[in-house]
């Protein structure tokens, strides 16, 4: 008999709600669950109340109390297991701007390319 296993919870940060659903529906399936939030303080909210969250992907340009720049710094100063993936459309960004560990994805990216990361960071 063969065990379910547990699946890896992907917190999505996204304000451009077509763009958000959109990679929701590119995450969601069988090997992953996936949270919504459209900024970063709603992120910060989740965070504080779900223990399960994996990997956060965050968009970078974000209106609100912090961008996904300070959101992932945030994420990684108070929350060090969680993996960080940024994303941007116009926004070029290097290592040395990321928290320790988060990797950057360019927009437009695509379901396989973000599947492979997420395989990747939850391994």
């Amino acid at each position: 008999m063969i065990s379910a296993a547990k699946r890896a919870v992907i917190l999505i940060v996204e304000d451009d709600v077509l763009i958000r659903m959109d990679a929701a529906q590119m995450i969601a399936g069988d090997e992953f669950d996936v949270i919504e939030a459209a900024n970063a303080d709603e992120a910060i909210a989740i965070l504080e109340t779900r223990l399960d969250i994996t990997v956060v992907f965050t968009d970078i340009q974000m209106p609100g109390s912090m961008d996904g720049l300070k959101l992932a710094a945030a994420v990684r100063d108070r929350w060090p297991p969680i993996k960080i993936i940024t994303t941007s459309g116009q926004a070029r960004i290097s290592c040395d701007d990321l928290p320790d560990g988060g990797l950057f994805l360019p927009k437009p990216y695509n379901a396989a390319q973000i599947l492979k990361t997420l395989r990747e960071l939850t391994v």
